[in-house]
């Protein structure tokens, strides 16, 4: 194999690399062609910058010796001015070693390209929609919310820049009894200031902000809504006693709760549709606010109270019972859920015919396909795994492939203040908001930490680790490389466009040549957490690139008297610079100019 001097190296090294085998083997062995050739990044530095196990994969049918063929694979390869040399291990792999100016081109690319370096086709244009947070507007967001919003928002970031054509899309509740507990709590609080003291439900809705609503309430409309507690105590059992913890005592306190929502309602006629609408609102409100702060935004707020407005819900149990997957039993309607791995059947509309949350979810996964999206994905919390194949078989009865439809679970995250772990019940009040943690460790931490690991992994959240500027605090660790380049152009005061046109012939130390690589794999890298769903795969990218930077530059002059090593290097430094920017835009999370 002859080698020549390069005019421009290509970007895609791996892509190059498999075209050269490929044509090798048509001529090694033509009966192999169409053999899919997987040119990969070896683990060890020592074994080459290349790796190809092509010889492998064909010895078989070939009915020949794997070293052999990876000989006769080397012989043939054509001519290629990026390779230094090839050597063969083991039982036949091909490790390839590249002359150092074969990654130069990168560089030039990401001067050219800035923020679409690293975009890909991958998706190819298809409608994807992505559901994600989707709490219950019952009260603040809390730690756990805040795992689900930074997963979410950070892939449909990585998806968008890999092709897709994304729809960020929250669910809102806004119907069933969680809401009617909320608008319950309020009205009793509210009663509780105008001097009606009724017995607050231990299982009602505790928290500060109830009474704040109340008190909204009562200075906008005075005591308009006070009716007396005897009237509202009416009818409604009495609690268990407190110390009690058996589970008759849970349903007697649920039952307690059911009677108050009833005589909430009884009690206040059309005006309980003013206080539902208000605590609605407030609570909606808030949630929006609070995703805002924290850089999260969705292009649909989709309200499930319109799946029943609307006739979708009854649509799809019609589609349903048409097609034989429903069945009436003991006066109540089952979806015959066994029938698609369920491990039982599922009651979609209860004895007394009000629906069970189940019948609107299967509306809204209709509603989502007929909307014309081609592929689904839901974020749900880990605890809601068993749901997932329900769901899945609703779709099949429809009609609708359940592959199209994606469930990525997310693991709670569990947040640690000084060594102890913080409780997180909303009902009870006692919970870390996603707010105060915002407070405590700013948004950039948060955003970070929460995608630092696999989104079905557990989380620990270091407060102490999140807050600290050290190196082993990773985003402060990656967003320091991006202001030491800051601070070197600043230093240099020239002109970045002028580095498009600089040669960069002077990048061939070690340590260059391992950040070129870096910058080379970044594409692959997206690429690969889009296909997994998987944004923590860009976090520990940026980690190791911002890593390999701060090594160069503790060992690197920039500002040196030889004009063209300065601005390959400062070249070098500013395509990490919009590598890092970019990453970090895509989990949300800032690149300051100086820190």
């Amino acid at each position: 194999m002859q080698s020549a001097a390069p005019a421009a190296s290509p970007v895609d090294l791996k892509s190059h690399l498999a075209g050269l085998f490929e044509a090798a083997l048509a001529e090694v062995a033509p009966s192999a062609r169409g053999t899919v050739v997987t040119v990969e990044r070896p683990k060890q530095p020592t074994h080459g910058d290349y790796a190809c196990n092509l010889a492998l994969q064909v010895a078989k049918p070939l009915k020949r010796n794997p070293r052999e063929i990876a000989t006769a694979l080397i012989g043939a390869l054509p001519s290629s001015p990026w390779v230094e040399r090839m050597e063969i291990a083991g039982a036949g792999f091909i490790n390839v070693f590249l002359r150092p100016n074969a990654r130069h081109a990168v560089v030039r690319r990401i001067l050219d390209e800035g923020e679409r370096f690293g975009h890909s086709s991958l998706g190819a244009g298809r409608k994807i929609q992505i559901e994600f947070v989707s709490a219950n507007p019952t009260g603040p967001l809390h730690v756990g919310h805040g795992r689900g919003a930074a997963y979410g928002a950070s892939l449909a970031n990585v998806l968008d820049a890999a092709g897709y054509v994304v729809t960020r899309e929250y669910y809102t509740n806004d119907a069933g009894r969680q809401m009617d507990i909320l608008a319950t709590s309020v009205w009793l609080r509210y009663l509780e200031i105008a001097g009606e003291r009724v017995p607050f439900p231990p299982n009602a809705y505790q928290g500060e902000y109830v009474r704040a609503m109340a008190a909204q309430i009562v200075a906008g409309h005075g005591r308009k809504f006070v009716h007396s507690a005897a009237s509202v105590m009416r009818d409604v059992p009495p609690l268990p006693n407190a110390e009690r913890d058996d589970k008759e005592a849970g349903a007697e306190r649920e039952a307690h709760l059911d009677a108050l929502i009833g005589a909430t309602k009884r009690e206040l006629g059309e005006d309980y549709a003013f206080i539902h609408h208000f605590a609605l609102t407030e609570q909606l409100a808030d949630c929006r606010a609070d995703l805002a702060e924290f850089g999260v935004t969705f292009d649909h707020w989709f309200s499930e109270q319109s799946l029943f407005d609307t006739g979708m819900v009854e649509r799809a149990m019609q589609k349903l019972a048409a097609s034989g997957h429903l069945y009436e039993q003991d006066g109540a309607t089952w979806f015959r859920s066994t029938d698609f791995g369920d491990e039982k059947d599922r009651v979609v509309r209860r004895d007394n015919g009000q629906f069970t949350y189940f019948a609107p979810d299967i509306a809204y996964h209709l509603n989502k396909f007929e909307r014309g999206y081609e592929l689904v994905i839901d974020i749900w919390g880990a605890d809601h795994h068993g749901y997932v194949p329900r769901v899945k078989g609703a779709l099949q009865a429809l009609g609708i492939d359940p592959a199209r439809l994606t469930v990525a679970l997310v693991q709670f995250a569990i947040l640690y203040r000084n060594g102890k772990k913080a409780s997180m019940s909303t009902r009870a009040g006692q919970y870390v908001t996603l707010r105060e943690l915002r407070s405590e460790v700013g948004k950039d931490a948060a955003r970070f930490f929460y995608v630092l690991r696999k989104s079905d992994q557990h989380l620990d959240f270091d407060l102490d680790l999140a807050k600290s500027q050290s190196n082993e605090n990773p985003v402060y660790y990656i967003q320091y490389a991006h202001a030491r380049v800051a601070s070197v152009l600043r230093e240099w005061n020239g002109d970045v466009a002028e580095l498009r046109v600089a040669s960069l012939a002077a990048l061939d130390s070690p340590a260059e040549i391992q950040l070129l690589q870096r910058l080379i794999d970044y594409p692959e890298a997206l690429e690969s957490a889009a296909r997994d769903l998987a944004p923590h795969v860009i976090a520990f990218h940026l980690k190791d690139l911002a890593g390999d930077f701060h090594s160069y530059y503790n060992g690197t002059r920039f500002l040196v008297e030889d004009e063209a090593v300065k601005l390959a290097r400062l070249a070098l430094a500013v395509a990490v610079q919009q590598v890092l920017k970019h990453g970090l835009a895509l989990l949300g999370v800032s690149a300051p100019e100086t820190m």
